[in-house]
């Protein structure tokens, strides 16, 4: 008989084999509805530790007064959880995905951009990452009414992020 999350496609044990050999941090992004959650994640074999981890909810604690949900707020979740990870001394990660398909410029790679950003290291193409204007709110203040102080706010965001990483 399979394994239960496997017969409930839960998870893929090969992928995540194939993960956890690489014996590096592992960079788990899961986009819900409402929120992006990013996490770094370490193997033990008492189960997984949670090194460091972000959720877009948090943005609003910062001064974030838009969704949660789009690019921008996941770009933001990724810094964030690469500067706490910084913090507790992750130098590297690898992306995992889980059973989320790998589209690129989703919000799972501007979040992985966000953790890049940080200052942690990750073997990712640049042709992956969303551009910069979707980032960074551009796309979203144009067809968005009460959106279109989103940059500014971005800017805001991230900067008070970095700085509590100093």
């Amino acid at each position: 008989m399979r394994y239960r999350r496997k017969r409930q496609q839960k998870t893929d044990y090969k992928r995540r084999l194939n993960l956890l050999k690489s014996e590096t941090t592992r960079f788990v992004v899961r986009p819900t509805n409402k929120n992006t959650i990013a996490q770094l994640i370490e193997y033990s074999e008492d189960g997984d530790k949670v090194v460091a981890q972000a959720n877009s909810g948090e943005l609003k604690k910062m001064g974030w007064a838009h969704s949660t949900s789009n690019t921008p707020a996941a770009y933001l979740s990724g810094l964030l959880c690469g500067v706490r990870g910084r913090e507790k001394g992750v130098e590297k990660a690898v992306l995992d995905t889980g059973l989320y398909p790998m589209i690129r410029g989703s919000r799972i790679y501007a979040a992985l951009k966000g953790l890049i950003d940080s200052g942690v290291e990750s073997g990712a193409d640049e042709v992956i990452f969303p551009a910069e204007d979707r980032i960074r709110g551009k796309v979203i203040a144009a067809y968005v009414e009460r959106s279109k102080n989103i940059e500014a706010d971005f800017d805001k965001v991230k900067a008070s992020i970095l700085k509590s990483s100093k």
